[in-house]
């Protein structure tokens, strides 16, 4: 018995160890693990090679996609893209072509198993080999590609022979050799293998392996075996095969093959390159035509059902042109025959097993004869054998037994079939709780592999050793409950299930204390005979042992408080522990009770009953919005949460439990009930913890600022604390203090006699500048507010029935207030200057304000000149209130358009003055008043300071004027032109403006006469009078801004003498006035006039007396006449009107004359009468 437990303890670990493992196994499978085949990997240039990759742990498609990448070792970082199975864009263009032409493919071996191949593979191919999975997971969980190393080494395997043809006669000897050799670097191993090649048929000989370890073909072991057959190493490279007893099957075309071999990092080895030899032909001439025969199978020992193989060999020479029939025996007894035609006869009995498929006969080739029987029974135990006989076809077509051979007898065994199974069971808890779930898992597993056919009987023994089957589950799958547990099963309580081939469940929920007992699981293993009747081949039975405590056992409820002692607004936890835990078929219901301090009895606060409602009381309604309950299964716990207490939630609290469960008619029935032992909750006020900050301060501060106060309370009892804040001023020390201001904690504000006695109601401002920290602030501070001031702090808190109380109160330390004037600072720039500047200049006059009393002060800013045996005179004023006034001297002129007052920038003031004239020119200076607002707003000079002088000197334009000064001579005949010129080569100013005059110089003989003035034009382009003599016959030109020149026309005599030209400056003044800034003289111009002799009209033109008698006196006289003439016929018109109109005849009317007359008396004048009109 003791034997029997320490075994079922074993098999109980192993089960474990198995679960956890496949437990771990499926935490693995989770997570996506993408693996390539170890590396660094030593592959030959040329060569095919493959690369296996695989995946596990995905989700989504059971196919999942592959992508190969390579990074060369050039660019270890650069990814170059190879190949992928969904995207055929993937390659980039260096692989595209090899893989359209499959040089490059991937073989999907599995779902999520690939094998990259590359053909020819190259040097350049060299790096290290990605293999990626695009995600289809969830989430990404994991690996998603794999890494190796591939390394491209030259081939330098070498496999030589001397190619030639031997003839032998059969029984003779034979020696063949070859080189093999490699210059690799990398550690490889070298395997030679000989062949002999029959046409297309290739077999091998000999071969020597990389572990040098010697093996032949298996047409050829038993001749190597006794030493007919030999391969022999010589020297480093050199392999020699030796065949001793040519036989005629021996001839054919010899080769060695040599395969150079790496071991892989996971330690198998890898053929990376082969080669083969030269050809060398044997041809064995036979002596007779002799054969041999022998029988092989794989083993003789087989079992029942198994399919069993024998191989009749044939050895011999020619066999495709010679006929044999062979015949197969079982213990001497003829099964079949099979003839050169390849028909077979077969015995009744056989042949029956060879109708339903138990039977078969057939050839490997020429030379191989097969049976294979299946499903092997105990009857076919015994000894097989065949025989090959030789048939000779005659001429009239008919075959004749000639030689036969057979071989030993081959004895073959078949057993029964024996069951190895072995039955395991698993269960998830030995002792639990009633109404627990119980699971019972039965692991089937066996030598032979996993069993088809099984059944399961599940049984219980109980403690009153009643044996019950509780469920049977027959190999097709068909379930039989017992009628007993038939209505547990429906509900769902009882489950029999085969998870797997291997694996049997029973779940039984929601237990009783009668599924007490031993379970056992017993497990029949069935096999069919080839009848087709199901036999019984094995049974195997494993139980355990189930213990079940009742519900009532053990239980028990504690009420539990975490917060015994609680203050105001605070929280009380209860907590309500059952024990032990319950399976969810077992439901509680939990009542927390009340007795109020002072009262006798329970009242019932809330109850959480088994269907998961919650019952509030009716006696304490309000506690209903201040309590919370809830329920921890995991910990079995019920907590009762009372937020805000009071003093109404003082007293003992106690809670009860009831356990309840469903019976089959789906009614809940109670199966027991207990009730904690009270705990008590007392409430408290919280103690204070109110600290207001004693520390003292001094303020000193100019009037008109602002005087603020800070009352900080270093710590308070809640964060929920509102204070009432108090006050209080007092003039000195030892005056008691008098309230100013106090703010209730509803924030209400009351003002106190000391505010209206100093004036502090209007400029008073309280804060609450942060959590703890209040402000009163006193704006525009006055020299009577200096003193001494304290705040008073009151703390209050809300009980939980929403009434306010205060808790505490403390008194800041004083604070020392002193308020005076401010000091005079104000200070203007002081810096001489003595500047000149031209006329029409613009002159900038600075005043800075270099300091100031107040940053919030106003100026006023006055300028003034000084001149020579002048008072002193105000220009411009801007007042402290930003009035601007001209000064007296400012009303002259047009002295308000040049003077500007501007404010550049803060404390800067400027008086520009445009367009500066001599008039200007002064000793300027600038008056500053600094004024300041007292707390009553009302403005009152505080200081005043004065700039130093700036002396200014306006001067006219420097004369730069210059003209021509080149002296002419030249002569002009009478009658003709001649032209003056005068250019300006230089002026003052650019804007300047010229008068021109050209003059006749008088003559020296005539002191008493002046110069004539020949012509002239104004700055202003008004022309002077032209003197008679010149007129009519001047012309004047400009022919360049400073070009000017005059043409005097039909010169005279008189004409001759010495010219010049006399030129003006003219420039605008300040006012815009004109004035002559220079004048210069070009030098003389002499002319000469030539006469050309006299004509009556030269002679008339030349005398002034004689020009006067012809030209004008006939004038007024021929008037005169005109005018008599007319009033003589207007007189008869007037008398004789009708007689004239009457008669008919026309009045002449006659007009003025009309003259033609040319100032420049080169022609007569003209009179003419034009003719008038007939009325």
């Amino acid at each position: 018995m003791g034997q029997r437990v320490r075994l079922l303890s074993v098999v109980n670990a192993c089960c474990f160890l198995l679960c956890l493992g496949a437990l771990l196994s499926g935490l693995t499978s989770a997570q996506r693990l993408v693996t390539v085949q170890t590396g660094p990997l030593y592959r030959v240039q040329g060569s095919h090679i493959t690369i296996l990759c695989n995946v596990s742990g995905y989700q989504g498609p059971s196919e999942q996609n592959f992508q190969w990448s390579v990074y060369f070792p050039s660019a270890p970082t650069r990814e170059v893209q190879i190949i992928s199975t969904s995207d055929p864009a993937f390659p980039y263009a260096i692989y595209g072509q090899r893989v359209r032409d499959k040089e490059i493919y991937i073989e999907r071996l599995t779902g999520d198993s690939v094998r990259l191949h590359i053909t020819n593979l190259q040097k350049t191919e060299e790096g290290e080999y990605e293999c990626h999975t695009p995600n289809t997971d969830v989430q990404y969980h994991g690996s998603y590609s794999a890494k190796m190393n591939l390394t491209v080494i030259p081939d330098t395997l070498r496999v030589t022979a001397v190619p030639q043809t031997l003839s032998k006669i059969e029984g003779d000897s034979v020696e063949l050799k070859c080189d093999v050799s490699k210059t690799t670097t990398e550690h490889t191993h070298l395997s030679v293998s000989w062949y002999i090649q029959k046409g297309s048929q290739k077999m091998e000989v000999l071969s020597l392996s990389r572990d040098f370890i010697l093996g032949s073909g298996s047409s050829f072991t038993p001749r190597h075996l006794s030493g007919d057959i030999r391969l022999d190493k010589i020297g480093e490279t050199s392999y020699k095969l030796t065949i001793y007893k040519l036989l005629p099957s021996d001839q054919g075309d010899f080769f060695c093959e040599g395969v150079e071999w790496i071991q892989d990092p996971d330690n198998s080895w890898f053929a990376v390159t082969k080669n083969i030899s030269e050809k060398i032909s044997v041809n064995v001439q036979a002596t007779d035509k002799d054969f041999s025969v022998r029988l092989d199978t794989e083993r003789r020992l087989y079992t029942v059902g198994e399919t069993m193989e024998l191989k009749c060999i044939l050895d011999a020479q020619n066999v495709a042109e010679r006929y044999f029939a062979i015949s197969w025996a079982f213990n001497s007894t003829p099964v079949a025959t099979v003839g050169p035609n390849a028909v077979a006869v077969l015995s009744t009995e056989f042949a029956q097993r060879e109708s339903i498929g138990q039977l078969k006969l057939g050839k490997e080739n020429d030379s191989v004869f097969v049976m294979k029987i299946y499903r092997l029974r105990l009857e076919d135990s015994g000894k097989y054998n065949c025989r090959v006989t030789e048939r000779e076809k005659t001429s009239t077509g008919e075959f004749v037994d000639r030689e036969n051979r057979r071989p030993k007898n081959v004895p073959i065994t078949v057993q029964p079939l024996k069951s190895t199974m072995t039955v395991v069971l698993k269960i998830n808890a030995v002792s639990i709780l009633e109404g627990s779930t119980l699971k019972f898992t039965c692991t089937v597993s066996s030598v032979s592999g996993t069993p088809s056919y099984l059944s399961v009987t599940w049984q219980l023994l109980t403690n009153q050793n009643q044996h019950i089957i509780i469920a049977v589950l027959d190999k097709d799958g068909i379930l039989t409950v017992d009628p007993s547990y038939l209505e547990r099963s429906a509900q769902g309580d009882l489950q029999v299930e085969k998870g797997r081939p291997d694996s049997f469940t029973l779940g039984i929920y929601n237990t009783l204390k009668s599924d007490e007992g031993v379970y056992q699981c017993r497990v029949t293993e069935w096999i069919q005979d080839p009848d087709g009747n199901w036999e019984k081949l094995g049974e195997q039975t494993a139980s355990g042992s189930i213990s079940i405590t009742a519900l009532e056992t053990g239980f028990s409820v504690t009420a539990v408080i975490r917060t015994p002692g609680v203050t105001y607004n605070d929280s009380a936890e209860l907590h309500c522990v059952i024990r032990p835990r319950y399976p969810t078929s077992v439901r509680m219901s939990v009542t927390w009770r009340f007795q109020p301090a002072g009262s006798s009895g329970f009242y019932d606060i809330v109850t959480l009953t088994q269907d998961g409602a919650i019952h509030w009381g009716n006696t304490y309604p309000n506690i209903k919005s201040r309590a919370a309950l809830e329920r921890t299964e995991s910990a079995g716990q019920v907590r009762l949460v009372i937020g805000r207490v009071s003093d109404g939630e003082a007293g003992k609290y106690q809670c009860a439990a009831e356990l309840w469960r469903k019976n089959l008619t789906d009614t809940w029935i109670k199966l027991a009930n207990r009730t904690s032992s009270p705990v008590e909750i007392r409430v408290s006020r919280p103690t204070s913890k109110l600290k207001v900050s004693k520390s003292k301060r001094s303020i000193q501060l100019v009037e008109n600022s602002i005087l603020q106060l800070n009352c900080l309370v270093v710590s308070q009892t809640s964060i929920d604390s509102r204070f009432s804040v108090l006050w209080y001023g007092q003039k000195s020390s030892d005056a008691d203090g008098k309230l100013i201001l106090k703010i209730n904690h509803n924030s209400a504000y009351e003002y106190g006699t000391y505010a209206d006695e100093v004036g502090l109601r209007g400029r008073l401002q309280f804060e609450k500048l942060s959590a703890g920290l209040f402000s009163l602030t006193v704006r525009k501070a006055k020299v009577g507010d200096s003193g001494s001031y304290y705040c008073h702090v009151e703390e209050w808190l809300l009980n939980p029935n929403a009434v306010w109380y205060k808790l505490t109160e403390e008194v800041s330390g004083l604070t020392e207030v002193t308020v005076k004037q401010p000091d005079k600072n104000l200070q203007v720039s002081k810096i001489p200057q003595t500047i000149s500047f031209t006329e029409n200049s613009h002159i900038p006059l600075n005043c800075s304000i270099v300091n100031r009393t107040s940053q919030d002060s106003r100026v006023s800013v006055e300028w003034y000149i000084n001149k020579p045996n002048m008072e002193q005179q105000r220009i411009v004023q801007l007042s402290h209130n930003n009035v601007f006034h001209y000064g007296d001297v400012m009303e002259e002129g047009s002295l308000k358009t040049r003077f500007q007052f501007e404010k550049p920038s803060d404390g800067l003031y400027r008086l520009v003055v445009h367009n500066a004239n001599i008039l200007d020119s002064g000793s300027y200076f600038c008056h500053v008043e600094e004024w300041l607002i007292n707390p009553d707003n009302v403005w009152y000079k505080r200081a005043e300071d004065r700039s130093e002088s700036t002396v200014i000197t306006v001067q006219r334009p420097e004369v730069r004027l210059q003209v021509e000064k080149s002296e002419l001579n030249f002569t002009v005949k009478e009658k003709g032109n001649f032209q003056l010129d005068c250019r300006i080569q230089s002026q003052s100013k650019q804007e300047s403006q010229f008068a021109i005059s050209w003059y006749l110089k008088a003559k020296e003989e005539s002191a008493v006469l002046k110069n004539e003035q020949v012509f002239r034009i104004d700055h202003d382009s008004v022309f002077g009078k032209e003197g008679e003599h010149w007129s009519g016959r001047l012309q004047f030109r400009r022919p360049a801004t400073t070009n000017y020149s005059l043409t005097v026309q039909e010169a005279v005599i008189r004409d001759t003498g010495s010219y010049y030209c006399h030129v003006e400056e003219w420039v605008l003044d300040p006012n815009n006035m004109w004035y002559k800034l220079a004048d210069d003289d070009t030098e003389l111009t002499i002319v000469a006039v030539e006469s050309t002799g006299s004509s009556l009209q030269s002679v008339i033109c030349s005398n002034e007396a004689l020009f006067y008698f012809v030209f004008f006196y006939p004038f007024p006289i021929f008037a005169i006449l005109i005018i008599v003439i007319f009033l003589v016929r207007y007189k008869r018109r007037n008398s004789s009107k009708n007689s004239d109109s009457k008669n008919g005849v026309p009045l002449l009317w006659i007009k003025e004359p009309h003259l033609n007359y040319s100032p420049t008396c080169l022609e007569p004048p003209n009179l003419s009468i034009h003719p008038g009109t007939i009325e």
